[in-house]
């Protein structure tokens, strides 16, 4: 039975976030199709994170 801490573990989550963001490794190799999904969860991510902050400012001038 797992604990309740094994399901909060969010590490992997914000590496994926680092990631993301960084240049590609040259070492691996790269697609059209990759780039684009890379290109779309940064559009994602950045998009998320202004609508996050909107609604903190919303909710801490009320």
């Amino acid at each position: 039975m797992r604990r309740i801490s094994d399901y909060f573990k969010l590490g992997e989550v914000f590496r994926y976030f680092l990631r993301v963001f960084r240049k590609p490794d040259p070492n691996r190799p790269t697609s059209v199709n990759l780039r684009m999904m890379h290109g779309i969860n940064r559009i994602s991510i950045i998009m998320f994170t202004i609508c996050l902050i909107v609604m903190i400012f919303r909710a801490c001038t009320r």
